[in-house]
């Protein structure tokens, strides 16, 4: 027998390190086959008239195809423009916002001296994140409120007339942004600032030996060992264009008709379809976002690959 075919079993042997491995992979595989993979069966509804008359599956299998019905409310509505405009506007927003300030935050706390004032703007920063859209809610109508908001008392005592916030849409886009980037702003900058933390020190000791300013360092040293998680975070957020936190944009705007032009997406549509319309819509147009979600970010990650494969996820 040949060294290369001894090789070649040797390498095909189960071994003793191949079965922890395995066992230490075994629940996130259940994880992913009971509630990512399982539920996938599920994507036959958007193709029927569900109906309930007993068991799930037996609902499923009795009802009647009802072929592309479901999707037509998404295309044919009169107000598909709006929600589509909504959707992929204030997401090509927070893409971009999402990643200048929180790399900005990051590059900025990453440059203090005193530790413990950095971890200290850390926990400020990411404490918002933890809170719950519905808290954000209250809190927001305490400052909003037409009669004993904060926001009108102030402008009232002040000589200005109070403005009813939940009835006026043009301020709405301006405030969903900024309770948007405020939530979210301090997750994207511990991601970047633990990236920031694990660049060898060496590299800055050497531009500082060079005579290298600190926006020198940031601009050759820090932002390009920070591209790969740019690129990663940047391809993770496009595959999720046609998503929008439902919280936000339901909860934040109480559900008020009078906001309906800026504040109505994908995701409130269906919600508002659920109370009218068949779980089948709602299936349906979960089912298109899904395939528009896979199909941008394989597109992202293609241009990515094009222009720099070392950074391409795939």
């Amino acid at each position: 027998m040949s060294t290369k075919t001894k090789g070649k079993r040797l390498r095909t042997r189960w071994r003793k390190q191949d079965a922890e491995l395995t066992l230490l992979a075994l629940p996130t595989t259940i994880w992913y086959i009971l509630f990512c993979f399982l539920p996938m069966f599920g994507i036959i509804i958007a193709f029927k008239n569900f109906r309930i008359s007993g068991g799930f599956l037996s609902n499923v299998i009795n009802s009647p195809w009802a072929g592309l019905k479901n999707f037509e409310f998404l295309f044919k509505s009169n107000d598909a423009w709006i929600i589509i405009r909504n959707t992929l506007g204030y997401n090509i927003i927070f893409i971009v916002l999402g990643i200048v300030i929180p790399v900005a935050l990051a590059l900025m706390v990453g440059m203090l001296h005193n530790r413990r004032a950095g971890k200290v703007y850390q926990t400020m920063m990411f404490l918002p994140y933890f809170l719950s859209w519905v808290v954000v809610s209250a809190v927001g109508w305490a400052f909003l409120s037409f009669d004993k908001g904060i926001v009108n008392q102030m402008l009232v005592n002040m000589g200005g007339e109070p403005i009813n916030w939940y009835m006026e849409s043009k301020y709405w886009p301006y405030l969903l942004i900024f309770m948007h980037v405020w939530k979210s702003v301090g997750y994207g900058m511990v991601v970047y600032l633990a990236t920031i933390t694990g660049i060898d020190k060496t590299y800055y000791e050497a531009a500082v030996i060079d005579g290298a300013s600190i926006w020198q360092q940031t601009r050759f040293i820090t932002l390009p060992l920070m591209k790969l998680v740019i690129v990663m975070m940047f391809i993770l957020a496009v595959g999720r264009i046609f998503y929008t936190d439902f919280g936000l944009f339901f909860q934040v705007p109480r559900d008020s008709n009078s906001l309906f032009n800026v504040t109505t997406t994908i995701d409130v549509l269906v919600y508002k379809q659920l109370k009218t319309a068949t779980v089948g819509m709602a299936s349906a147009a979960a089912f298109v976002q899904s395939v528009l979600g896979c199909i941008t970010i394989l597109t992202a990650n293609w241009i990515v690959r094009r222009i720099d494969p070392d950074s391409a996820m795939m």
